[in-house]
């Protein structure tokens, strides 16, 4: 059934995450209900989640929920709730690196937690589910620039793995539940209000501080130092045009597709 702009509710979980507290400010500003999910873990500053999630909490038209998206439980009980009409899972365990550290972690959250989501979204069904994959997905690939309909069979870290698997689970149950699903393969992302972790704070930080610089892989640029940006306002964009595009299409029994963010040259 189609909804008007005053019954549309979403679901943007990772909510106090970089590109999840552009897209809540986005949508709120679009005058539309949000209920924001996040379970403001502690991989980098929670303070920084906590001050997003301040900017987000003058509006009345925001809810927050604190939770962990790999809690069936607990997300069952979200959408029993507030029966959200579209749904952006952002809500990921992020870094590269760090899955060298701490495999169980992606594991629970980017393979357990969206597949919480998809069974959420099966048992209440929603207008659009739209997830966050990665260009991490496209592995070993090197013909540039990438496209969607490039091989994505040899992930070169768990995280891209844990990406790629999202991508089959999504494709599944929009095959066999007509969920309509859209996969947005980002490229690194970077804007006010980002992560701490990424290379170019880590790298100013250390300038600043009069530090060395840490580059891994020996230097090589190629892998490295040669790397394509998406500044969070083209993201956001990217996201509710995909909404956009999703309700003035032909309905269709099932729908999954995915979307490589392209940076702009």
């Amino acid at each position: 059934m189609a909804h008007d702009s005053g019954d549309r509710t979403y679901l943007v979980t990772g909510a106090a995450g970089f590109i999840g507290h552009h897209l809540c400010l986005d949508l709120l500003t679009s005058g539309f209900r949000v209920i924001g999910v996040d379970n403001l873990n502690a991989y980098y500053d929670v303070e920084l989640k906590h001050a997003r999630l301040h900017r987000l909490a003058g509006s009345p038209r925001f809810e927050f929920l604190r939770g962990d998206i790999a809690d069936a439980e607990f997300v069952e009980t979200m959408f029993n709730d507030h029966r959200p009409t579209h749904v952006i899972n952002l809500a990921a365990q992020a870094g590269v690196r760090y899955s060298l550290e701490n495999p169980g972690a992606y594991i629970q959250s980017n393979i357990v937690g969206f597949f919480n989501v998809l069974e959420a979204c099966r048992q209440h069904p929603v207008q659009h589910l739209i997830y966050a994959s990665s260009s991490s997905v496209y592995g070993g690939n090197v013909k540039v620039p990438f496209e969607e309909s490039d091989p994505v069979d040899h992930p070169l870290s768990l995280y891209a793995a844990t990406k790629k698997a999202d991508e089959l689970m999504a494709h599944c149950y929009s095959h066999l539940y007509g969920i309509a699903a859209t996969g947005v393969r980002f490229f690194t992302v970077y804007g006010p209000w980002g992560r701490p972790d990424m290379a170019y704070f880590a790298f100013l930080d250390r300038f600043f501080a009069d530090e060395p610089i840490r580059v891994f892989n020996n230097g090589d640029t190629d892998n490295d130092l040669s790397r394509d940006f998406t500044y969070i306002d083209d993201v956001t964009q990217a996201i509710v045009r995909l909404w956009t595009i999703r309700r003035v299409a032909r309905p269709r029994m099932s729908s999954t597709t995915s979307v490589t963010v392209i940076p702009r040259s």
